[in-house]
């Protein structure tokens, strides 16, 4: 067993974090080591640079999705801007640095791409004597993910390492592990009992609306289309901290006709994710990486609206190639597009088997499996 592992994410978007609280509670329920820590990498970072890259990066996704998408092309190509990132991390990151240096942890899992660059470098120059595994929480592997000294990559999909083979990784320093969600997604659950728990009709399609922590965005517009399904459904809508909003849907929700075909039901945060998709057939929302992986785990149809370009866009493309999602390109329609699907149900059972055969709700205890044996 491992004297220290440290588990490094990135407070930009949830889903880092989110992985990397699986990687954590693996490693705990494996007790895999003496000391397990999970740290946010962008707190060892200047705060002007923290600022800059957290708020950065929420503006830059909804208010210039497409100057994001350019940014995503351009820092993509393998290694073109290595040394330039390296420099700039150094100057932000000298506490990151120091705390490697400080505990030498036997091993650092990085679910984002801040760290594992600084990491190499420490590699490199001996100053970290541990083992380094990357975790990519994305379908896709952007450049921003490669360096130059590791021991092994965790990918979510066959293509993804096939693309790192052709870069020259060694074949067993790749595992197709799929991405990390926390093991209760694994645990199965009756859907029945959990709508009825909910407060769900039993017997109604049930459409699990995800709107992220703080619910930004046209939430309230892709409510409004989806109202206007014409057979009998429900939308459970989760709110996250967003109370104003919650408290609009449950307006709306209380005026809607007693003939109206569509059941409405908002939910606020909540830590009982892996239920409400359970209790669902259809999630509608964006495909990040770790949304998508846990709707896979719950052989949900994944609805998506409007992808960020960059990496939800390349999420989107894998699920649409498996036959696991549709795409929205407008919120006018997305009432249209969900209905038809609902009309058709031996094409939404085929795109639900499609998405179980996408599932690796054990990522996260392979990795951590597979770390104890390299």
């Amino acid at each position: 067993m491992m004297n220290q592992l440290l588990i490094l994410s990135a407070s930009a978007g949830a889903g880092h974090t989110r992985a990397a609280q699986a990687l954590e509670k693996a490693a705990r329920e494996k007790k895999c080591a003496a000391e397990i820590r999970h740290e946010d990498a962008l707190q060892y970072t200047l705060w002007w640079y923290r600022q800059i890259y957290s708020r950065g990066y929420l503006i830059c996704i909804h208010h210039f999705p497409h100057l994001f998408g350019w940014l995503y092309r351009l820092t993509d190509p393998p290694w073109k801007y290595e040394m330039g990132r390296f420099l700039l991390d150094r100057i932000h990151a000298g506490a990151l640095i120091r705390l490697i240096e400080q505990v030498q942890p036997d091993w650092v899992l990085s679910t984002h791409f801040l760290p594992p660059e600084l990491v190499s470098q420490l590699k490199r120059k001996k100053r970290f004597r541990g083992r380094q595994a990357v975790i990519v929480t994305d379908m896709d592997v952007h450049g921003y993910w490669l360096c130059r000294n590791f021991d092994h990559y965790f990918v979510a999909l066959e293509e993804s390492r096939k693309y790192l083979e052709g870069l020259g990784i060694a074949p067993d320093q790749i595992t197709v592990s799929g991405i990390p969600v926390d093991p209760v997604f694994a645990i199965p659950k009756d859907k029945q009992t959990l709508r009825e728990k909910f407060g769900l009709e039993p017997n109604l399609p049930s459409i699990l609306v995800s709107t992220g922590a703080h619910a930004v965005g046209p939430v309230e517009a892709m409510v409004h289309s989806l109202l206007s399904l014409k057979l009998p459904s429900q939308l459970i809508v989760i709110c996250g901290h967003n109370q104003k909003l919650r408290n609009r849907l449950q307006n709306i929700s209380a005026g809607l006709a007693q003939k109206s075909p569509v059941k409405l039901k908002a939910v606020g945060y909540t830590h009982e994710m892996d239920e409400y998709m359970t209790a669902a057939d259809i999630l509608v929302g964006k495909p990040g990486g770790l949304t998508a992986a846990e709707a896979m785990a719950k052989g949900l149809v994944f609805v998506m609206v409007n992808p960020v370009p960059g990496q939800e866009e390349r999420n989107a493309d894998h699920l649409l190639e498996a036959g696991a999602a549709l795409r929205c390109h407008h919120l006018s329609s997305l009432g249209y597009k969900v209905g038809e699907l609902l009309e058709n149900p031996q094409r939404m059972a085929a795109m639900q088997v499609n998405a179980k055969k996408m599932a690796r709700p054990d990522a996260a205890q392979e990795i951590i499996q597979k770390v104890l044996t390299i």
